[in-house]
C-alpha cells in the first residue's frame, strides 16, 4: 500500500482547500518571504492560466502552459498538469507531482546538458599525425 503524501503534516486534499494565505504560513522562509512581497506579471499570468485550464478541464488532452516563469512557486493547484519551462533553448515538459510543492519550477527543467566529448580524430593534435596504421 503507497504512502500518502503529506506536505507538514498536511494531505493534498487539505492544501488545495486552504487559502493562498494559509498555505503561504506553511513555506520554507526563502519560498514564504518571496510570495509575501506578491507575485510579478509573469507569474501573475502564468497562475490566471493555470486557473482557466483547471476550470476548462472537462476535454481530455489539453495542451500544456508554456512559460518562462522559472522563479514561480509550484503550489498545491498546480499539481497534476504539465508546464512547459523553458531552459534556455527550449520548453522542457515538468509534469508536476505533490511531491514538488514549494519548489521552484526552474528547479526541474535543467539548464546545461552533460558535455560529451567526441574521440579525437586525424588532425585533432600533433600526436595524432603519427597514430599507427594497424
Amino acid at each position: 500500500m503507497p504512502r500518502e503524501f503529506t506536505y507538514r503534516g498536511y494531505t493534498l486534499t487539505q492544501l488545495q482547500q486552504m487559502s493562498m494565505d494559509e498555505f503561504i504560513k506553511l513555506l520554507p522562509a526563502r519560498q514564504r518571504r518571496s510570495l509575501l512581497k506578491g507575485l510579478t506579471e509573469q507569474q501573475k499570468i502564468l497562475l490566471t492560466k493555470i486557473r482557466k485550464l483547471k476550470n476548462s478541464q472537462s476535454k481530455e488532452g489539453s495542451k500544456p502552459i508554456k512559460t518562462h516563469c522559472r522563479d514561480m512557486i509550484i503550489l498545491p493547484e498546480m499539481v497534476g498538469l504539465t508546464i512547459l519551462v523553458h531552459n534556455g533553448k527550449e520548453f522542457a515538459p515538468v509534469e508536476i507531482k505533490p511531491e514538488m510543492i514549494g519548489h521552484y519550477l526552474g528547479e526541474f527543467a535543467i539548464t546545461n546538458k552533460r558535455v560529451v566529448h567526441g574521440t579525437p580524430g586525424i588532425g585533432a593534435s600533433r600526436s595524432s599525425m603519427y597514430v599507427p596504421l594497424k
